[in-house]
């Protein structure tokens, strides 16, 4: 269940008029506009708060973006808010009088995060800025996808605001409601359509912000709404938690598998079976048990410790510069597309060399051929895809390393063990970089792994497989 689109879904709804029955008892949202009106007025006639600057009309006949049931009714933000304030642009302190509600604060989903504050203790901003209960923050500057995200604030600890957020303080609105309404996907569009981009980042004024368009129920509706809406939201988290837990135990289950499987206990050893030492002798009439190291522990009998260097041979392609990208032509692969290979296949990819460039580099160097591991050696180290017969393909450079897999080793027991946490350990413990983490072909070559005997590694895949199957199966 997608989550994410089911919550979008109930917003749209509630703010379209879909989601509670309309009661033609309810008095008209008109009327609520008018009181709005009339409040706004005696606030402005107090000094409370400012008169706002009407924009210009583009239009004697305004462009409603939907239909709206009856007795709802549009209008624009400023008709129905006191001012829209920006924050305060001082700089913020690690400790101070009052907490400093920041961008970062407001989440995704319209709430506040209060994690990771800072504090003000200049007592004119708490003055201008303090925040009451029900106030909506309104993120003015921040990336495409996210300016323009709002939460309320409840009243959970004293707090004024910063300067890239804009306060917005309804007039007889339910802020709940109107939280709704600037959550939906009506309101991201909009977001996305008067936006201003500049370098990394995207803005939306105050002078824009005040003529967003908002649908109005009556105000009974507005409750009822924000009542039904908080009743699905919470189902929506409760699922959203639940598939978390499934996930986390699920991942921890596969994991246990992984862990049984190299240490001999996943499938009953078999005396009959080819100790696997035979089949290291094939591919090195010299060769000799290595010394496990830091990563020793008892294998069952017929197993053998091994380094990977033994069994495969580990190499790196030619450098493909950038000259050579392509837009048609064989698919070559950098260390993130060779993680993204590991969880959805070959695909079509985004950068290519010419076919003759191709055929010039498999004379010389090393193309991956059917039940070669290719690795990811750079950044998100250590994921693997095996190498199909139908595969066409070159690497990019030593970002991507290639287990040329030469001697009759079962490329999928290796594809699996590798992401044992045994395995992980090695890699993470071995590749730490100045920058970013990187295997080498030497370090990768050194890698300590139990081997089994060739027809043990295919019992163990096959029950890998179909365990695997079955948690995938629960979690979809």
């Amino acid at each position: 269940m997608d989550t994410k689109a089911l919550r979008q879904k109930i917003l749209d709804l509630a703010i379209h008029g879909k989601l509670v029955p309309q009661d033609p008892n309810d008095e008209p949202a008109s009327v609520l506009l008018e009181r709005i009106k009339a409040e706004k007025e005696r606030l402005i006639k107090e000094g409370k708060i400012k008169r706002s600057k009407k924009s210009a009309k583009s239009s004697d006949t305004p462009h409603y973006p939907y239909l709206l049931p009856n007795g709802w009714e549009w209008c624009n933000l400023e008709d129905i808010v006191c001012e829209l304030k920006y924050g305060t642009s001082e700089k913020s302190l690690s400790v101070g009088k009052i907490a400093v509600l920041r961008m970062g604060n407001i989440t995704n989903v319209g709430t506040i995060d209060y994690s990771n504050l800072v504090y003000s203790s200049n007592n004119e901003d708490i003055k201008l800025y303090s925040l009451e209960k029900d106030d909506l923050l309104f993120n003015r500057t921040n990336s495409s996808e996210w300016v323009g995200k709002t939460a309320i604030y409840k009243k959970e600890q004293p707090a004024i605001y910063a300067g890239y957020l804009i306060r917005i303080r309804p007039i007889l609105i339910f802020s709940d409601y109107l939280n709704t309404v600037m959550n939906s996907s009506y309101y991201r569009n909009w977001c996305y359509n008067v936006k201003t981009d500049a370098v990394n980042q995207s803005n939306i004024n105050a002078q824009k912000l005040s003529q967003l368009m908002i649908p109005i129920p009556p105000l009974k509706e507005q409750e009822r709404i924000v009542v039904e809406v908080a009743k699905w939201i919470s189902l929506i988290n409760t699922i959203k938690n639940s598939k978390e837990d499934l996930q986390t135990t699920i991942k921890q289950a596969k994991s246990k598998i992984l862990n049984l499987a190299i240490h001999g206990k996943l499938v009953p050893q078999d005396p009959n079976d080819e100790p696997a030492i035979e089949l290291l002798k094939r591919i090195n009439p010299d060769f000799t048990p290595c010394d496990n190291g830091h990563y020793t522990f008892d294998v069952p009998s017929g197993w053998i410790t091994t380094n990977l260097g033994s069994i495969f041979n580990v190499v790196s392609a030619k450098r493909i510069l950038k000259s050579d990208w392509k837009h048609s032509g064989v698919p070559f692969y950098r260390a993130r597309e060779i993680a993204k290979l590991s969880i959805y296949g070959l695909v079509d990819n985004e950068l290519y060399i010419s076919e003759e460039h191709y055929n010039s580099l498999k004379e010389k160097f090393p193309v991956p051929k059917a039940s070669d591991i290719m690795i990811s050696a750079v950044g998100t180290i250590g994921k693997c895809y095996i190498v199909k017969e139908s595969d066409k393909f070159y690497y990019k450079d030593a970002s991507v390393l290639c287990l040329c897999n030469d001697y009759q080793i079962n490329a999928k027991y290796i594809y699996h063990i590798m992401r044992s946490e045994y395995m992980l350990k090695q890699m993470y413990d071995n590749s730490k970089g100045t920058t970013v983490d990187t295997i080498t072909i030497e370090k990768a070559k050194q890698y300590i792994l139990p081997l089994p005997p060739l027809a043990e590694q295919q019992r163990i895949v096959a029950k890998i497989e179909e365990t695997f199957s079955i948690f995938d199966g629960i979690q979809n």
